[in-house]
């Protein structure tokens, strides 16, 4: 029993570095997005919204089209006296049918109804284009916050494991100063420097820690991953950067692109179409109708007989309101004041799109140029990391002289990584803001 037990312990301490490290779940950012299109329940819901107007769509367009019912039915008559009709030297007797049977087949076909059905099916349709597009447009804006957490995640991450380093650093100078201090070398306000910079170092350490924790959550939210789950941005960020034409080259393609202008260009016309439909109430409504009948008795058929018989028939009916308490008056009216709505916000739409892309473009631009001033801070911090090193170590430099350039350059390190995750975030949402994007 005892061996046994043993063996058990043995072998789950074998399997615990795997598993514990199984806890760790990298991501790229191709995954992280598609994890996110997938599991989005706001980007399903927007596509049943796509998939519900599709339906009703075809339902308004199956009003065009000739509708047929059947209907069948029996009947059981209470028992009634017999009609005689007396004749000089006969009587003609007419039975008494106690069981009816009936089946009967009608067809309606829709030929002029002042183009209300007809409106009504590009209405549908205008609506179903304007939530496929909403669709498109919940689905880019999903891309873009997915790619903001996840860089948020990898800059998190990285300020972590430029903090670890940092306080490795300022333990190691610390031992130095103090070594230096039993040999008379420096004094107790160098180590007291060193300790505050380790401080703070550790402190920094301790909020890097919390954010990266954060960001996982808000990342897994996102994505549909279990919030406990220890998630890692895999993606790598580099100093290359892309060029994009003119903003009035952007603004013309996001008019043109834009899954939201394109959804309110559908909703205008959909609004035209509806002031067409209103002013059909005006107009007369002509139907075709025809009906084929098969019953026993039939009671088209005199005198009746208890067989089964056919019969059928073809019209047309004319329908014309001629005084609606001006019904239609106002429902065109208020068809109008649905149109001036739709451009209105049509044209404050293209506003915004005008606005947008216009920051957009400009942060990016922006975003690039921050890179060049990181990197050459970057480099200068780490020259001069490199020289206050040797001189420290040949005893040239003070203690001070090297915490300072150790703390300048974790700062360009920071500043390096706040550059690029700005610069990925940035032309994410100038992708989004020009209608691009995946």
């Amino acid at each position: 029993m005892i061996r046994d037990r043993i063996i058990s312990i043995a072998v789950f301490a074998a399997f615990l570095p795997c598993a514990l490290g199984a806890q760790t779940r990298p991501l790229t950012l191709e995954e992280t997005i598609g994890m996110g299109l997938e599991n989005s329940r706001q980007l399903h819901s927007s596509a049943m919204r796509s998939d519900y107007a599709g339906a009703k769509a075809s339902e308004a367009s199956a009003a065009l089209y000739p509708a047929v019912k059947v209907q069948a039915g029996y009947t059981r008559l209470s028992e009634v006296p017999q009609l005689v009709i007396p004749i000089p030297g006969m009587a003609v007797t007419f039975p008494v049918i106690l069981n009816n049977y009936s089946a009967k087949a009608t067809l309606t076909q829709p030929l002029f109804t002042g183009w209300k059905l007809q409106s009504a099916a590009d209405i549908a349709s205008y609506s179903a284009q304007a939530a496929q597009t909403d669709l498109a447009k919940d689905r880019s804006e999903l891309i873009y916050s997915v790619t903001s957490a996840y860089w948020n995640l990898y800059r998190a991450r990285e300020v972590k494991r430029l903090s670890d380093e940092s306080v490795k650093q300022f333990e190691h100078h610390s031992d130095d100063v103090r070594n230096m201090m039993k040999q008379g070398v420096a004094v107790s306000n160098d180590v007291l420097k060193v300790n505050v910079q380790l401080a703070n170092a550790r402190l920094v350490q301790s909020d890097a820690e919390n954010n990266v924790r954060l960001a996982q959550i808000s990342l897994n939210s996102m994505i549909g991953l279990p919030l406990e789950t220890d998630t890692d941005a895999s993606s790598k960020l580099t100093s290359a950067t892309q060029t994009y034409p003119d903003v009035a080259t952007l603004i013309a393609n996001a008019m043109r692109e834009r899954p939201d202008v394109k959804s309110t260009d559908y909703r205008v016309q959909a609004a035209e179409t509806g002031v067409r439909a209103a002013k059909g109430g005006w107009l007369p409504q002509l139907m075709l109708t025809g009906s084929y009948t098969y019953a026993r008795p039939n009671q088209r058929i005199f005198p009746a007989l208890d067989k089964f018989k056919d019969t059928w028939d073809v019209g047309v009916s004319l329908q014309f309101d001629l005084w609606n308490n001006l019904t239609t008056l106002y429902q065109t009216d208020a068809a109008h004041a649905q149109l001036e709505q739709a451009r209105d916000a049509k044209g404050i739409l293209k506003d915004g799109v005008v606005l947008e892309v216009t920051q957009s473009w400009l942060s990016f631009e922006q975003a690039k140029k921050r890179i060049q001033l990181a990197q050459l801070q970057l480099d200068q911090s780490a020259e001069n990391l490199r020289m206050n090193q040797e001189r420290f170590a040949h005893g040239y430099a003070v203690s001070s002289d090297l915490l300072d350039a150790e703390v300048a350059d974790l700062q360009s390190k920071l500043q390096m990584t706040q550059a690029l995750v700005d610069y990925e975030v940035a032309k994410a949402r100038l992708d989004k803001s020009i209608g691009g994007g995946r």
